[in-house]
């Protein structure tokens, strides 16, 4: 019992320790939490007249928003209770608090594009994430950054703090670490020299801008087009002063970029000593000029090893066919892919400079490296087509099934491979037209390669010639006549052989082995015109010609005539005998009667007094003539002179001897219809 009464007060003073630290850890936790959300202060701003009421501090953005609204309807001495002066005595609050606020106010409007309305609009400045992805999600903040500023490199913060003074409600302020740069940012940030002679009237605003802003910007692009269009010609003029070379063709790349460089490079300068305008066009022409400047020196980079590829080319290589060493054309295909390899290297580096130097990590970075799987999606929907070419080009710098030089044919065309680049490859057509086509375009149809391990090529003629032609002295002239040919290469390879037949004709067939196919078809051109040549002199009855079956009797077989043929040829000459036996009696005195009328005798013909007269005047004329000319022969034989009745008598003599003697000629000429009717 003893015991049991002696340990009760143990317990009790175990239980009132343990009640008192318990006491204590919740106090120093407390105190933790009210020094995580606000910076606790005994006194504020004690030089600076009372606050206004329509100085609002509960948040951020409305702190920022009061001091924007005051700042511009120039009530100084107001913003100033946005300030932490504590730093200052209460003198200097009350002197300098007013031209602090107004230096403040010209930095901020000039040094940094700001929007009041993205800053947070909780009291505790918590961070919002409905994602969920920010680890700082929902924890309070006591201090925010407000901007970042440079001068000469060194960076220079302005940040917000959340202040409270003994129990009165916690309200954000500028901290008083920014307040002490607020001198150096105005130096670099202030109104330029120019500004000074602006007349006030024009310093209001009107919009984002100012008005005297609206009028010099645009005067400010006209100088900076002016310096970009004189720097452009004096390049120019440069590349025509050069000797013709690698430099003048460097030097005639290099002038669009050179004059953009120009433009940046005055741009910054007038901006930094000249004119300073507003925060929104700072931005925007800051972020234009780092942009134009690292794609131009990223372009005059590119440019320089386009030079030096050329200058490679032409030393290593030479006109890019296939003609040139297959390791030289690899050579060159080699180093279109170190091209390509150095626009990536280029394009990945001007990009991450860019966004460093316009601080989009900061804002967009994070959300979209947050998102990243999201983006490649995105990219690899939109991008598919130029990814697709991008990485086929990789494909075929890696594999060569072409190299540049390499005669292919392309859906029915002869073409170089010209150039082999990111989305496309240049083909030359052999009558150099190009032929611009999509590597993935390229890749998906299939290419005969003529140059994939040697130029060599074989090529063929042919000629149809008559089954008695000499194939042997044939043979002989191909032989001669393509071993003339430089172009023609290994000459125990050529062949000639009669490879077809008709019933009338017969194929030849020759092949010759060329150095490269489009020399190859030059050579094959002149030898088959040689080869027509001489058989067009010599032997033109090598020509195949159609066979018109008059007889029976088989030449070719060598088979003697027969009875049979002799009769019938009798029989056709003699029944030609008497039919001309026929005609020169029917003929009359004169031969110039018509000889179509029926051949009958003129007694029996009642109109060959009617006729006599034409048929005699046609005689002295062509019968080719028109038939008004036979009127106008009609007209001219009524009035007959001596001359010609005594011509027409000796010829009607003649014509009796004729008759009586030889046979009687065919007529040369028709009668026209009008007199065999």
């Amino acid at each position: 019992m003893m015991k049991a009464h002696g340990s009760w007060p143990t317990w009790i003073v175990l239980v009132i320790a343990l009640v008192f630290s318990s006491l204590c850890t919740a106090q120093s936790q407390g105190e933790e939490d009210q020094d995580s959300r606000w910076f606790a202060i005994s006194t504020l701003n004690e030089g600076l007249d009372e606050t206004p009421d329509d100085v609002r501090r509960a948040t951020p953005r409305e702190s920022i928003r009061s001091f924007l609204r005051l700042t511009n309807e120039e009530k100084f001495a107001e913003a100033a209770h946005v300030l932490n002066l504590n730093d200052l005595s209460a003198e200097e609050q009350q002197s300098q608090g007013a031209l602090l606020t107004r230096q403040l106010a010209e930095v901020l409007r000039r040094g940094e594009w700001m929007n009041a309305s993205n800053l947070s609009g909780r009291q505790d400045a918590a961070v919002e994430d409905p994602t969920g992805q920010n680890p700082l999600a929902g924890q309070p903040r006591r201090d925010i950054e407000l901007a970042s500023l440079k001068i000469e490199g060194q960076d220079y913060d302005i940040r917000l703090g959340r202040y409270r003074l003994d129990d009165q409600d916690p309200v954000w302020l500028i901290m008083p670490d920014s307040i002490t740069y607020i001198p150096d940012l105005y130096e670099e940030y202030g109104p330029s020299m120019l500004e000074e002679y602006v007349p006030s009237s024009l310093k209001a605003s009107f919009g984002m801008l100012k008005i005297w802003e609206w009028i010099a910007i645009p005067i400010f692009l006209l100088v900076i087009t002016f310096v970009g269009w004189g720097s452009y010609h004096l390049v120019e003029l440069m590349a025509r002063l050069l000797p013709s070379g690698a430099r003048s063709i460097f030097a005639a790349r290099i002038k669009g970029p050179m004059a953009l460089i120009m433009m940046s490079l005055v741009t910054q300068t007038l901006l930094d000593y000249v004119v300073s305008f507003s925060a929104v066009a700072t931005t925007t022409f800051r972020v234009l000029l780092i942009a134009i400047m690292a794609w131009s020196l990223g372009t005059i980079a590119l440019r320089l090893v386009d030079t030096i590829m050329l200058r490679m080319t032409r030393r290593l290589v030479g006109e890019i066919d296939d003609t040139k060493p297959k390791d030289e054309r690899k050579l060159l295909t080699s180093l279109y892919a170190l091209r390509r390899g150095i626009i990536l290297l280029t394009v990945i580096s001007v990009s991450i400079y860019v966004l460093s130097k316009i601080q989009l990590f900061e804002t967009l970075g994070l959300s979209i490296l947050a998102s990243a799987s999201v983006l490649a999606v995105l990219v690899g929907i939109a991008g598919q087509t130029v990814l697709g070419n991008i990485l086929s080009s990789f494909q075929l710098s890696l594999a060569k099934p072409i190299r540049i030089g390499d005669l292919v044919m392309f859906e029915g065309q002869w073409c170089y491979v010209e150039g082999i680049f990111y989305t496309f490859i240049s083909l030359r057509v052999w009558d150099d037209r190009r032929l611009i086509v999509p590597v993935t375009y390229f890749t998906s149809k299939p290419f005969e390669n003529l140059s994939v391990k040697s130029a060599k090529m074989y090529r063929s003629l042919e000629l149809i010639l008559h089954l008695s032609a000499n194939v042997e002295l044939v043979r002989e002239k191909f032989l001669a006549f393509a071993k003339e040919e430089d172009s023609v290469v290994e000459h125990h390879k050529l062949l000639c052989h009669v490879t077809g037949q008709t019933a009338t004709a017969q194929t030849l067939t020759c092949y010759l082995m060329t150095s490269d196919p489009l020399s190859g078809w030059t050579a094959e051109m002149n030898v088959r015109e040689k080869l027509m040549a001489f058989i067009r002199d010599e032997h033109p009855e090598w020509w195949p010609r159609e066979v018109m079956v008059i007889s029976h009797h088989d030449v070719a077989k060598g088979e003697p005539v027969t009875r049979n043929v002799k009769a019938s040829g009798d029989q056709e000459s003699s029944a030609r005998s008497k039919n001309e036996e026929c005609s020169d009696e029917a003929a009359p005195s004169s031969d110039k009667e018509d000889t179509t009328e029926a051949e009958k005798p003129e007694a029996e013909n009642p109109e060959a007094g009617e006729h006599r007269k034409e048929s005699e005047e046609e005689h002295s004329e062509p019968f080719a003539q028109k038939d008004d000319t036979f009127g106008e022969e009609s007209n001219a034989a009524e009035e007959p002179n001596a001359d010609e009745d005594s011509d027409e008598a000796a010829k009607k003599d003649e014509t009796k001897d004729k008759a009586s003697g030889q046979k009687a000629e065919k007529p040369r000429y028709r009668v026209p219809p009008s007199q065999n009717e």
